[in-house]
């Protein structure tokens, strides 16, 4: 098959060169990482399911959901959430198949719940959350572009997605940060640590600054003394994870809009923001690469709870990223590879309207040299997009 793809030299500074960068990760536990988590669940469950009722993954599109926060009092040693957190989960799907009925919103219910009670640690998912279902059946549309589908699946949108490698030091601090801090090893360490943080790297020159959100939980620290001690304990565990990824200088702040004087600090009853009051909305967070990348190229896709199996604004995300890294595994001369996809509905996903590739060459290397190369990753990258819908479904790709 002829594809579309076009592989070019890029003369432009590799980001890492550039004199400035600004890096974001909404951690696991922010409000608008927590219902693209919730969401894609969903879209698992109910992928799950149809395989089970009909042997295939029937349409559906549940990118859309909303957490509305709820109302809290937290001080040290104590907390209570006083209005319950709503999640309204919407989208569409497939509700009957060849006249048995498919109960959507119970599956959908019940994954929210499942993913909140695996993700967090101190909310009571039984009495501080109400959890709503208004997914509605699908267009009769796109539900055709399923039924049309051979052994190619035809794309059921016009988009695009974006994907680039390697990580810039800055780039990989700002996620292992929110790695490390949400870790389960972490958490066991320290438990007062909750699950919503949030990273912002922003690079001047060779100079790293993160300024860190942590939402700390009450019952775990005794007193304003307490809750100073915590915070420079992970100031200093921060600034020891940089001495392993960068060789810039880091320095950190953390909650930074406390004032100790007057005793106002960033306390919770559950180690998340939404319970007072922060919302949440699907597609407001991070990239499919777990990050807020500005300088670099970007697609606004909502890449969590759309569907495995023929939703390019979540197959072709995913695919970029594999492909740009991909190139700069395989051949050490580029310095930098940034992939789009784009879609055109109703065709084979494996032949997109068009792939551009574009590689940054280390000096003295030509792109020319290993064009063709690159493009041949390209090409078998499409060729086995089938492969993605599984490793989606089980869970090996990160979406937010």
């Amino acid at each position: 098959m002829s594809r579309n793809i076009r592989v070019r030299g890029d003369g432009s500074l590799p980001t890492y060169k550039q004199d400035v960068e600004y890096v974001e990760r909404k951690g696991i536990g922010h409000p608008d990482s927590l219902i693209d988590g919730i969401m894609e669940r969903v879209s698992i469950d109910l992928s799950n399911a149809y395989m089970d009722a009909a042997g295939v993954i029937l349409h559906h599109n549940v990118d859309k959901g909303l957490i509305i926060g709820g109302s809290s009092e937290a001080r040290f040693g104590y907390g209570k959430i006083t209005r319950p957190i709503e999640i309204i989960l919407t989208g569409r799907a497939t509700k009957e198949y060849q006249g048995a009925d498919i109960p959507v919103d119970d599956i959908a219910v019940r994954a929210a719940r499942d993913y909140l009670r695996e993700h967090t640690r101190f909310l009571d998912i039984d009495n501080e959350v109400r959890i709503e279902s208004k997914i509605v059946k699908g267009s009769d549309d796109l539900s055709d572009v399923f039924g049309r589908a051979n052994d190619i699946p035809l794309a059921n949108d016009t988009s695009f997605g974006i994907g680039f490698a390697p990580l810039t030091e800055t780039e990989r601090m700002v996620l292992e940060t929110e790695r490390m801090l949400n870790s389960k090893e972490y958490k066991g360490r320290i438990p007062a640590v909750g699950e919503d943080i949030k990273v912002m790297g922003v690079r001047d020159g060779s100079n790293i600054t993160l300024t860190v959100a942590i939402a700390f939980v009450a019952q775990h620290v005794s007193s304003l003394d307490d809750y100073i001690r915590y915070k420079e304990r992970v100031r200093s565990d921060i600034i020891e994870l940089s001495k392993r990824v960068t060789g810039h200088s880091v320095e950190v702040f953390i909650n930074n809009a406390d004032s100790i004087d007057r005793g106002s600090v960033y306390l919770t009853k559950s180690g998340l923001s939404c319970e007072a009051g922060d919302d949440g909305s699907v597609g407001r967070g991070n990239r499919p690469n777990g990050l807020i990348t500005p300088f670099r190229y970007m697609s606004l896709e909502a890449a969590a709870g759309k569907n495995p199996f023929n939703h390019v604004g979540k197959i072709y995300g995913v695919l970029a990223n594999e492909i740009a890294a991909d190139a700069v595994r395989l051949y050490p001369d580029i310095e930098e590879c940034n992939v789009s996809i784009v879609s055109q509905i109703g065709r084979p996903i494996n032949d997109p309207k068009h792939m551009d590739i574009r590689i940054k060459m280390k000096e003295g290397m030509k792109p020319e040299s290993i064009a063709k190369k690159v493009e041949q990753i390209g090409d078998e990258a499409l060729e086995n997009i089938g492969f993605l819908t599984r490793e989606i479904l089980a869970g090996k790709h990160g979406l937010f």
